[in-house]
């Protein structure tokens, strides 16, 4: 069965959330847990299921059962991220161009360096086998992580892709004195934007979009386009609110113009 200590999970400055979204295989969901307890996490929410965990789940999950009975299900996305300040999807399918929803790929070692100085809850959300996460559910997210693999077959199994994401979590993070390596330190540096803020800036993006002339079928990528843009900044909540007055000027500016 392994080694296992009841220790203190390690405190980051920021708090890391794996979410699944409708999996297809209950044994994965078990794998799941436990690549989380292998690397001091704790926080498991599933999208879309019936929370019944099963005996394979269990059996799956070894010493992880307390991820296990403390996940949360929610059955609707905007429950499920009510409290996420920053939504990170993930995706084998590495598009490119200049059209493609997401441009801009994080990688897994890319993290420490992006999020050791923010603080708040960060989810990192996984799609289901074989299909991944929609167009629909991407353009929610904030930032596009992928994983590195050989072009000739991309797609991870999702236990291995969650154990590749916390291993580089664990790995990134950790202070580093020396040669030798600590457990995380938690540091107050920067506080990710608050949820209902990063809501407003979202809204504020598709009114300015619904203002201008685009064609309507270009809105939702402009709408996007600027959230996004906004967003990848990581603004502070001072500097939010003084962007959602822009935000609101311009679009009252450009309504006005087509009177």
């Amino acid at each position: 069965m392994g080694n296992h200590s009841i220790i203190p999970h390690p405190q980051w400055n920021c708090e890391l959330v794996i979410v699944l979204v409708e999996p297809q295989f209950e044994g994965n969901i078990g794998a799941v847990a436990r690549c989380l307890r292998n690397f001091g996490l704790h926080e498991l929410r599933i999208l879309r299921h019936d929370g019944e965990f099963t005996d394979e789940t269990r059996n799956r999950a070894k010493h992880a059962q307390s991820v296990i009975d403390d996940c949360q299900v929610h059955q609707d996305w905007a429950s499920c991220f009510d409290d996420i300040n920053l939504v990170i999807g993930t995706s084998g399918k590495r598009e490119l161009g200049d059209k493609v929803l997401f441009r801009h790929f994080l990688l897994p070692a890319e993290m420490g360096e992006r999020l050791s100085q923010v603080e708040g809850k960060v989810a990192i959300v996984f799609g289901p086998e074989g299909m991944g996460l929609t167009q629909d559910e991407l353009r929610l997210c904030d930032l596009m992580l992928t994983i590195p693999t050989w072009e000739g077959y991309p797609i991870l199994n999702l236990s291995h892709t969650v154990a590749i994401v916390c291993y580089e979590w664990f790995q990134t993070l950790l202070p580093k004195v020396g040669n030798d390596q600590s457990l995380p330190k938690t540091v107050h540096i920067e506080r990710l934007l608050n949820p209902e803020l990063k809501r407003e800036i979202r809204r504020r993006s598709e009114e300015i979009a619904n203002a201008s002339s685009k064609r309507e079928d270009q809105k939702v990528s402009a709408a996007d386009t600027l959230s996004r843009v906004i967003l990848r900044g990581m603004p502070t909540d001072d500097e939010a609110h003084r962007l959602l007055g822009l935000l609101d000027t311009a679009a009252k500016a450009m309504r006005n113009e087509d009177c």
